[in-house]
């Protein structure tokens, strides 16, 4: 595994040690589940991976079959996406923060025995990535872009390693028609943060992410950058699509969704 310089903040450092926790009490982990991702159909975590394995169909078919293409899994948690892409012929590098052997990139050595070449991973931020560039022709944010701290940056640095012509997409990341919707999600997740991570709570919410996307947001951080996005509906499971009707019969705010991103690198 490859590491980046030491340029973390130890609120970051914190973040990524409280995460791998945080997800190991959610019961994430194990080879079966590490091998059947995207498509877990038992356990806890069944149900948000049936939304998820939709959201990878609908990118497959966009870039899964045009190959073989070098790669870049923004996000890449224990690699699931790099190990199905590598399985498709494409040379996939697995980025992530995250480095623990739960779902961290330490957790891609059970992917060994199954791949002729383990796929590299790096342990970088996604402001600052130690590549070449025009080193790949395809960046994936794997439910990421939310965590970055600085959107236009982030847009930079992948226009800047991806080829021109390359693509790049985004995947589950919760977007919102309206800013104001997403500051009432944000909100609501701070009140809720004692309750929902207890003690880890504090180190989850220590960094200022963008926490949420509006196409309007996404166009802002984007316009210098020369990228125009097209967005794919995916159809989501039946109880997924119904969020927007049970929010307003309960009168709560409007869900977010996912659906599949795509730009072009000029």
């Amino acid at each position: 595994m490859t590491e980046t310089p030491p340029n973390h903040t130890d609120r970051l450092r914190r973040f990524r040690a409280a995460y791998g926790v945080a997800r190991a009490r959610e019961g994430r982990g194990g080879e079966a589940e590490l091998l059947a991702l995207p498509y877990v159909t038992q356990g806890p975590l069944a149900r948000e991976w049936s939304v998820r394995a939709r959201s990878f169909d609908a990118l497959a078919a966009r870039w899964l079959l045009d190959g073989p293409r070098r790669i870049l899994d923004l996000g890449a948690g224990n690699g699931w996406l790099c190990y199905r892409a590598a399985q498709n012929g494409h040379r996939p590098v697995a980025v992530d923060v995250r480095t623990d052997d739960v779902d961290g990139l330490a957790a891609a050595n059970g992917y060994r025995p199954h791949l002729e070449t383990l796929f590299p991973r790096v342990a970088a931020s996604f402001e600052g990535m130690p590549f070449r560039t025009d080193s790949f022709d395809v960046c994936i944010f794997n439910a990421s872009l939310h965590y970055a701290l600085d959107l236009e940056a982030v847009l930079r640095e992948v226009t800047r390693v991806v080829v021109g012509g390359g693509r790049i997409f985004i995947i589950d990341s919760p977007f919102y028609r309206r800013e104001e919707i997403g500051r009432q999600m944000v909100e609501e997740k701070k009140r809720n943060a004692d309750r929902q991570f207890g003690d880890l709570a504090d180190d989850l919410a220590g960094l200022p992410f963008i926490e949420f996307l509006t196409p309007r947001r996404l166009r802002d951080g984007s316009s210098r950058l020369g990228l125009a996005w097209r967005r794919h509906r995916v159809w989501y499971p039946l109880w997924y699509e119904l969020r927007p009707l049970v929010a307003l019969l309960r009168r709560r705010r409007p869900p977010s969704r996912f659906d599949v991103w795509e730009s072009i690198v000029p």
